[in-house]
């Protein structure tokens, strides 16, 4: 029974609910005994609902989601989990409200089962999370747990957010599909803000079938993707290079890989290069995360700066010194290239770029990873997605990211499914150590 309901995309759990086949408080109680059972190997949560509470919202639960379970980070309030943003500042308790996007996720029927691990405050610091397919590497930050979680096959589905690459680069290391929707498509009060201008709510799913089912099911708008294949013609732009730090072997192998399979499938790859206005916005996003991040933190800085990690501390520190006007000017660049980039993704159904400059960081580095591939479309708002199943020199996730311009949410989606599509199963991730397959003595 176990490894029957953990073979189930989200899609497949939500259609057994509605018939009936599996009774929700049934699913609810399965899913926390395998997190109580698998998570402490992985470390994606940081706290759960008791198995009964699980059970008896879950039965009270309606809507399209219908009981699937699903993970929230540790960076949203919510009123019957604690709440401590990943910082030992905060007394890890219930919050009065839940965030909009956990009301939201309620009213659609979907099983809140726990917290996941976050970064602190959303930055750097790693957390003990471990990297499900990618044993003795980071998971990525900051929306670790988040990846972790689905990658583990722990729930199918969960929530995260994005300020620089949280969503895009964990996803890419863990191996599972990761989305940032257009900014503005879903809902941050009740966000621990970092930056007002940049976070930005995403989401996480096996597969992209699962991934547009979950994010029209939060959004009310039209994304699910149609049975049947899509069909339309499509052009992909791959830019030749980028203002930042480049391609390495991995990365570049796994574009030539997805566009010669997506050239075999009928799909027009264009080189182009990325215009003059890129490499400027790309620099625009740490001048405006960085005077918003101090003004969003400073009390936390001024009253526990001990409290604080070393990275954080000291980039709040850095941060003091950025002026108004540069801000100012920094969002004239960006409301700038804004309109430009819009006008220019219009050439393309999506651009592919790598997800992460490489494999995941070694946990002895210290490090959640560069997020180079992912700040600039960040800072434009665009919808962007992680499509797994390409792999490095040692076996690791790597990612490819796919963006369209803002809007287009359910193109970039239908390409993505495309994508996921030319991949094939040959190419499939490594199986996680805590999947099903892998698991098979427990019940």
């Amino acid at each position: 029974m176990s490894q029957e309901l953990q073979a189930h995309s989200a899609r497949q759990l939500a259609a057994l609910l509605q018939s009936g086949d599996i009774a929700p408080d049934v699913l609810a109680r399965h899913t926390l005994a395998r997190i109580a059972t698998q998570d402490p190997a992985v470390g994606a949560f940081v706290c759960t609902l008791a198995a009964e509470d699980a059970a008896r919202q879950a039965l009270a639960l309606r809507g399209p989601l219908v009981g699937v379970p699903v993970a929230v980070k540790d960076i949203f309030d919510t009123h019957d989990l604690p709440t401590a943003y990943g910082s030992p500042i905060y007394p890890a308790q219930a919050r009065a409200v839940d965030a909009a996007i956990v009301s939201v996720l309620r009213c659609a029927g979907g099983l809140v089962v726990g917290k996941s691990s976050t970064t602190e405050f959303a930055y750097l610091a790693p957390t003990a999370t471990q990297n499900p397919r990618a044993p003795g590497r980071t998971p990525g930050g900051s929306s670790a747990g988040s990846a972790a979680a689905v990658a583990a096959g722990l729930v199918p589905l969960a929530v995260g957010t994005q300020t620089g690459g949280s969503v895009i680069r964990p996803a890419a290391y863990c191996g599972v599909v990761g989305y940032k929707p257009s900014f503005g498509c879903l809902p941050t009060g009740g966000l621990k803000c970092f930056s007002w201008s940049l976070d930005t709510v995403g989401l996480f799913a096996g597969d992209v079938g699962d991934m547009a089912w979950f994010a029209q099911a939060l959004a009310g708008r039209s994304l699910a993707l149609k049975p049947q294949s899509d069909t339309a013609r499509r052009v992909v732009g791959v830019p030749e290079s980028f203002p930042w730090d480049g391609y390495s072997s991995n990365a570049r192998a796994a574009v030539a890989l997805a566009c010669s399979q997506l050239q075999q499938r009928g799909v027009e790859v264009r080189s182009c290069r990325l215009p003059d206005w890129a490499h400027a916005a790309f620099e625009a996003h740490a001048v405006i995360q960085g005077y918003e991040a101090w003004r969003c933190l400073s009390w936390e800085h001024q009253h526990h700066a001990q409290r604080l990690s070393p990275e954080l501390r000291d980039y709040l520190h850095s941060t003091q010194t950025i002026t108004p006007a540069a801000y100012e000017a920094a969002q004239v660049l960006a409301t700038s290239a804004r309109a430009q980039a819009h006008q220019w993704l219009q050439g393309f159904d999506a651009l592919l770029t790598p997800s992460a400059p490489d494999e995941a960081p070694l946990l002895t580095a210290g490090s959640t990873g560069p997020s180079t591939f992912n700040r600039l479309w960040t800072l434009l708002g665009v919808p962007c997605i992680n499509v797994p199943r390409a792999v490095g020199d040692h076996g690791a996730p790597m990612g490819l990211q796919l963006i369209a311009p803002w809007g287009a949410d359910a193109q970039l989606l239908a390409v993505a499914q495309r994508l996921e599509q030319a991949l094939g199963d040959g190419l499939a991730t490594p199986a996680s150590p805590f999947s099903p397959q892998s698991q098979a003595g427990n019940s």
